[in-house]
């Protein structure tokens, strides 16, 4: 995922916070904020230095970007998401999150629904 779809300022961060959406599961907090005339969906990802070290950290997020990569066709492209991970997502292999990613967008309906096939 190219770097400028991430969301990186504090400023950014909290207006998602401020106007968006919120919905969960146990393993993640999804923020959504729809912004017009965007082509392509920007994401922000925050992970608690509570959940691990610096290594399970950045597998937590390199996680996160994948299964964003991988259901980039099937996101509303409008939106911008912010991911917060919560501490069981710390034991979770890269099919596990991308499976509960899946939920939670679901929940949010911001998922189209040809996205059931988690693999």
């Amino acid at each position: 995922m190219k770097k400028k779809y991430r969301i990186k300022k504090n400023d950014d961060f909290q207006k998602v916070f401020r106007r968006g959406k919120s919905f969960a599961n146990r393993q993640f907090v999804v923020y959504t904020l729809k912004q017009e005339g965007s082509n392509h969906f920007r994401i922000g990802l925050s992970v608690s230095k509570k959940i691990g070290n610096a290594v399970c950290r950045n597998r937590i997020k390199r996680y996160i970007r994948q299964s964003f990569h991988e259901l980039e066709h099937q996101i509303n492209p409008e939106n911008e998401y912010i991911i917060i991970a919560r501490k069981p997502a710390a034991n979770m292999d890269f099919h596990e999150v991308k499976k509960s990613l899946i939920h939670v967008l679901k929940v949010g309906r911001v998922l189209k629904q040809k996205a059931n096939n988690s693999k």
